[in-house]
């Protein structure tokens, strides 16, 4: 997809990031995903006052590991107030920026 860039390596892909965002597997995929859990760690490499927004429903010791849940990084639940605004937000950019190119105007 252009424009999306793909990391196999947690460490490259949180390196430098504001947002890390996570979502649920099937109990039956875990262990293939086993190490790509967002730990302290991996959180500490990402950029200062970056924050973890793990989609629920998420679970401690799968997708993000316990520890990383009670520090400051993560906003799970604070965040997930807003997420139809930011949903409705991304689709209207969305909407705008095909209508625009569909008359021939440069992409934002």
């Amino acid at each position: 997809m252009e424009g999306i860039q793909a990391f196999r390596d947690i460490k490259e892909a949180v390196k430098g990031k504001g947002i890390i965002c996570t979502d649920s597997l099937p109990a039956n995929l875990l262990r293939d995903f086993e190490h790509y859990q967002i730990t302290k760690d991996i959180m500490d490499m990402a950029n200062e006052n970056a924050i973890l927004n793990p989609c629920p429903p998420f679970y401690r010791g799968e997708e993000v590991s316990g520890d990383v849940i009670d520090f400051d990084y993560f906003v799970g639940y604070h965040f997930k107030k807003y997420l139809l605004e930011v949903q409705q937000a991304i689709m209207i950019y969305c909407l705008m920026d095909e209508k625009r190119v569909s008359h021939g105007e440069t992409k934002c």
